[in-house]
C-alpha cells in the first residue's frame, strides 16, 4: 500500500508491470525465492495522499488476506502547505490496527533524513511524523523500516534526477534495509557508489535551474490545478501473482540478485 515510492517511480524497468520495478518488487523477488506458492500484489499509485491510500487501498488489501503488508504514506501530505504530521498519525493509527488484526505482519516506513531541495524543507515535519510512526508501530506490534537512519540515502546517487524519488540504486538499498528489518536472509549486496566529482558554484546553480524548470514548476502547477501525477493511473499489481523480475533466478545456473548490472536495470 502506498504512493509513488512503493509503486517504484525512479526505478524504470520496461519488462515490469507498470514500467517500474522499485524496492517493493525487489523485496518480493527475494521473498519469493524457492517458494512456488509465493504471490505478491502492489496496490500503490503515485501521487496519492494518505486519506486516498486508506480509502482506495485498505479494503482491497484486507480482502487479499495477506501475510505481510507494507504501508508507506503521508509524504505527499507533508510536502504540501498545511501538512500536519500529528493529524496524519491520527488517520494512520486505526489503519495499522485493522491490518494487524487481520493477522498480517505490518511494515511502516518512516521518512528519510535528507537535505534535498524538496524534502529538506519539511525535515522538521518528517521528524515529528517519524516519532508518531514509532508510537503507532509499538502500539500495534508493527515493524519500522527505518529510512531516517539509513545514512546511505544522503548520497546524491541514491536519488532520481527529480530529487523527489529514489534512483535504482536507492530502491536497491532500501530493499535490502527492508529485508534486514524483517530478519530475512537475502542476496542483495550493499553497494558503495563513487562520490560525485566536486562542482563549481556556477555548475551547481545551473543544475538547480534545470531541475526547477523540468520538475519543480510542473509540480507547483499541478498543485494549483488540483491535479495529481496519479490521475488515471491504476495499481500495477492489483491481484497477487508470482514475481518474474530482472535478477530472479530461472534456473540453478543463474547468479544472485544484487550485482551492479541488476541495480542499474
Amino acid at each position: 500500500m502506498g504512493d509513488s515510492f512503493t509503486e517504484g517511480i525512479g526505478d524504470p524497468e520496461p519488462s515490469s508491470p507498470g514500467g517500474y520495478r522499485g524496492w517493493a518488487d525487489r523485496v518480493a523477488e527475494e521473498l519469493g525465492r524457492g517458494h512456488d506458492d509465493f504471490a505478491y500484489a502492489n496496490l500503490a499509485v503515485r501521487g496519492r495522499l494518505l486519506q486516498q491510500i486508506i480509502d482506495q487501498q485498505l479494503a482491497p488489501c484486507v480482502a487479499l488476506k495477506p501475510d505481510l503488508v507494507t504501508l508507506s504514506g503521508g509524504g505527499n501530505d507533508l510536502i504540501r502547505p498545511g501538512g500536519d504530521p500529528d493529524a496524519l498519525a491520527e488517520k494512520l493509527d486505526p489503519v495499522v490496527q485493522i491490518l494487524g488484526m487481520s493477522g498480517a505482519t505490518v511494515v511502516l516506513f518512516n521518512g528519510p533524513d535528507t537535505g534535498s531541495s524538496v524534502l529538506g524543507r519539511v525535515r522538521s515535519k518528517v521528524a515529528i511524523y517519524n516519532e508518531n510512526l514509532r508510537t503507532i508501530a509499538a502500539r500495534h506490534d508493527a515493524i519500522i523500516a527505518d529510512m531516517w537512519s539509513l545514512r546511505q540515502l544522503k548520497d546524491p546517487q541514491m536519488w532520481n534526477e527529480d530529487r523527489l524519488h529514489f534512483s535504482p540504486l536507492g530502491h536497491h538499498t532500501i530493499a535490502a534495509m527492508v529485508l534486514d528489518a524483517l530478519n530475512v536472509q537475502h542476496s542483495l549486496e550493499p553497494l558503495s557508489p563513487k562520490p560525485l566529482p566536486p562542482r563549481s558554484w556556477r555548475e551547481a546553480r545551473t543544475g538547480d535551474l534545470v531541475w526547477a524548470r523540468e520538475y519543480f514548476v510542473p509540480w507547483v502547477v499541478r498543485r494549483l490545478r488540483h491535479r495529481s501525477s496519479g490521475d488515471g493511473i491504476t495499481p500495477k499489481r492489483p491481484t497477487p501473482g508470482p514475481v518474474f523480475g530482472p535478477g530472479v533466478p530461472l534456473g540453478s545456473g543463474e547468479g544472485p540478485l544484487g550485482s551492479e548490472d541488476a541495480v542499474r536495470r
